[in-house]
């Protein structure tokens, strides 16, 4: 995992008077889950915003598989996927019709069936995106980001709102997604879902990366430091017990 896939450098973004983002420096390694954590407000979603082309930058140089931000924007956009919020579908067509619309946008040949079968909703190929559940929607949502077949695709807080089963049934396909070669960019506020699944993270905070190496790494350092929770940390948590008594297997969600 050598290969430099992302290469961010001195990334600004101002807003009038207000810095967002204050000088922002890291490399994504190809091959990678790389995951940007930080608070609400501290830059993170403008930073990936700015890679993903879609809101410019004050100032700063990125580079995306060898291509220049400023010079070659629309070779970025072949290249990347952008997980898309739910009012980025229409309603009314089903998830067959989504992807060859998305599919002929792209001028992307592509087998909705062998998608679907992807993110296990074959089941649902003729079902409208209102009428799926939460963790569906997700899956779906995930399934658009590899119709152009990406190098890199991003995705913005995939299991928010999600329960314990469709959360880890969700891990098990980024993992998998990643495992064909695919770099995936991941920002979340679930700390215990960054540690599962990001081979690196970078914590970013008022603008600023504070803190950036495998979640590993970042535990021994505070541990080292010496750090002790108030309470003796039990080899299983609640999530665990509840995943081993209902079962992770997909299901319909209510």
């Amino acid at each position: 995992m050598s290969n430099v896939i992302i290469s961010v450098k001195d990334l600004h973004k101002k807003y009038g008077s207000f810095h967002a983002v204050k000088g922002i420096n890291f490399e994504v390694f190809e091959g990678e889950i790389f995951g940007l954590l930080g608070p609400n407000g501290a830059g993170k979603s403008t930073t990936l915003e700015i890679i993903e082309t879609l809101r410019d930058k004050t100032s700063g140089t990125i580079h995306v598989a060898g291509f220049n931000l400023d010079k070659e924007p629309n070779e970025i956009k072949k290249i990347i996927g952008v997980q898309l919020q739910t009012s980025g579908y229409y309603p009314n067509l089903n998830l067959t019709e989504l992807i060859r619309l998305f599919a002929g946008l792209y001028n992307q040949p592509t087998d909705p069936i062998e998608l679907l079968e992807m993110v296990n909703l074959t089941d649902k190929a003729k079902a409208k995106y209102k009428e799926l559940s939460g963790g569906q929607k997700q899956r779906f949502s995930i399934a658009t980001t590899l119709i152009n077949q990406p190098k890199i695709i991003f995705l913005d807080e995939p299991t928010t709102g999600l329960d314990p089963q469709a959360r880890r049934n969700l891990w098990d396909l980024i993992k998998a997604i990643r495992l064909q070669g695919t770099t995936v960019i991941i920002t979340t506020h679930y700390m215990d879902e960054a540690e599962a699944l990001c081979d690196r993270v970078a914590i970013i905070d008022s603008g600023k990366v504070i803190a950036m190496a495998s979640p590993d790494k970042l535990i021994d350092d505070l541990v080292a430091s010496g750090f002790e929770r108030p309470k003796q940390v039990k080899n299983a948590n609640l999530e665990d017990v509840f995943i081993q008594l209902t079962g992770h297997e997909l299901r319909a969600e209510n």
